[in-house]
């Protein structure tokens, strides 16, 4: 029961990471986690979705194992996005902060989801 325990606490630091941090590290660090040219409008709709994901994470910290879905889903496409960023980030001079921004924090959120469920 221990390893749903260590689950529940990354379920819940995921969740108020999405909801409360990637909003102000665009604003705190731009160079590793804003996009270029600056479009405000996009900014806001890649937080508040993952904003919304974040309350489900939190919601899923109470039973984990009845959310397995979501915490793969979570888990996948973490991934899915960060090597997109990856992508574009290499192929971009001005973007290349991002490989030590946004894109490593996608995958250790993944890693680190992956390896509680494994568990």
């Amino acid at each position: 029961m221990q390893h749903l325990g260590r689950l529940r606490i990354a379920l819940l630091l995921t969740g108020i990471a999405f909801i409360a941090g990637v909003y102000p590290l665009i604003h705190l660090w731009p160079a590793g986690f804003r996009w270029q040219p600056a479009q405000p409008e996009y900014e806001q709709m890649i937080a508040v979705i993952y904003a919304v994901l974040g309350v489900f994470l939190i919601r899923a910290s109470r039973h984990p194992l009845g959310h397995l879905s979501l915490i793969w889903f979570t888990v996948w496409s973490s991934l899915a996005h960060a090597a997109v960023m990856t992508w574009h980030a290499a192929r971009a001079p001005t973007e290349w902060q991002h490989l030590a921004g946004d894109v490593p924090v996608l995958i250790l959120i993944a890693i680190t989801l992956a390896m509680r469920v494994c568990q």
